[in-house]
């Protein structure tokens, strides 16, 4: 266990003192937050603010979890690695994105296609490789087999897998991105969903497969949990040091840098650690945030009238006179009660199996 501990420590040290840095780095470059006319008339007061500061965060998460092997002297395994690799694809994609905003000016970033394409390319790209690289037990990083809180008993087979595996990577990834619109509050849920996932890698290794001694005990197929653990809880680590600065009134924002990374390493670590669907749970706000923007766009286009005052929800209290401190702490305890129920959920299903 000292993986973890060191991963999250590191995490968080490099992310709490390396952050600044960064604030400084983006304000001597000019690289500022752009705000669309269109959006809540308080944000515009932040025009200005340095973003792409999930560079930050992505950047602690690689060197603690590569320290922290250094340090303890043991191999990265495959299922950490491809979370990784996933996390910092779409951190890429977004920085491109961020890129053309506030260097190039251009308020819609890369082009929806474009955005598209690099999307699936490093989506896929992890669905297909997490097929790959069986242990000497013949399991591999990510299964055919859909999941709640461990496998089910049939399989979907590699094509229909790789189509759901990038369903849930795009669906978590534009929903943290939807959630990043108030100061910390992306960040702050975050860390709530890497801590249950720190929590869940070190019950599934405790209670592996590959531990038991009879043939006939409960056990958990999961190729990698340990080190599933200790990317999630660099991850969480990283997350808490960036949220010093992230939080109201913000120094720095995420950006899609951030929000596309963090989304792709929560769809990461549920695929790998077989809680797929548990996720939904789990990452509960940033399924409600992403509903009421399906919700918004649907009523009106069929009706012509709109839900709420203005899409993602954290909007609609914000044009209801609620503060923005008011919002994300009232959001940030439903999604600590999401992973509290997901979390019990994970329990009931072991102690009921």
């Amino acid at each position: 266990m000292k993986q973890i501990l060191f991963s999250g420590m590191i995490g968080l040290v490099l992310s709490l003192f390396g952050t600044p840095a960064l604030i400084k780095l983006l304000a001597k470059q000019g690289y500022g937050q752009y705000i669309r006319d269109d959006g809540p008339k308080a944000h515009h007061s932040k025009k200005g603010t340095p973003t792409m500061g999930g560079i930050a965060f992505i950047l602690a998460t690689l060197v603690a979890y590569f320290a922290t092997k250094a340090i303890v002297g043991a191999a990265p395994r495959a299922s950490g690695l491809l979370v990784l690799f996933l996390m910092a694809g779409l951190g890429l994609v977004g920085f491109l994105d961020d890129y053309i905003k506030v260097v190039k000016r251009r308020s819609l970033g890369l082009r929806a296609k474009a955005k598209l394409a690099g999307q699936s390319i490093v989506g896929l790209g992890f669905a297909i490789l997490s097929l790959q690289f069986s242990d000497s037990r013949g399991i591999t990083p990510a299964s055919t087999h859909l999941s709640f809180v461990e496998d089910f008993s049939w399989s979907v087979g590699p094509v229909l897998f790789v189509m759901w595996a990038y369903f849930m990577i795009a669906a978590m990834s534009n929903g943290v991105n939807l959630t990043d619109g108030l100061d910390g509050l992306a960040t702050g849920a975050s860390v709530m969903v890497f801590g249950a996932y720190t929590f869940i890698g070190i019950w599934e290794y405790n209670q592996s497969c590959a531990n038991v001694i009879t043939a006939t005990a409960k056990c958990y197929e999961v190729r990698d949990p340990l080190d599933l653990a200790v990317v999630a809880s660099a991850l969480m680590g990283s997350c808490f040091g960036f949220l010093w600065w992230n939080t109201s009134p913000a120094k720095i924002f995420m950006g899609d840098t951030g929000s596309l990374a963090l989304g792709g390493a929560l769809a990461g670590l549920a695929i790998c650690s077989r809680t797929e669907m548990l996720l939904a749970l789990l990452g509960g706000l940033f399924v409600i945030i992403t509903l009421s923007v399906i919700i918004q766009v649907g009523s009106f286009r069929m009706t012509g009238k709109r839900v709420f005052k203005m899409a993602p929800l954290q909007h609609h209290f914000e044009l209801k006179g609620w503060s923005e401190v008011l919002i994300v702490v009232r959001f940030w305890i439903i999604q600590g009660l999401c992973v509290a129920v997901g979390l019990g959920l994970f329990y009931a299903g072991w102690v009921t199996n």
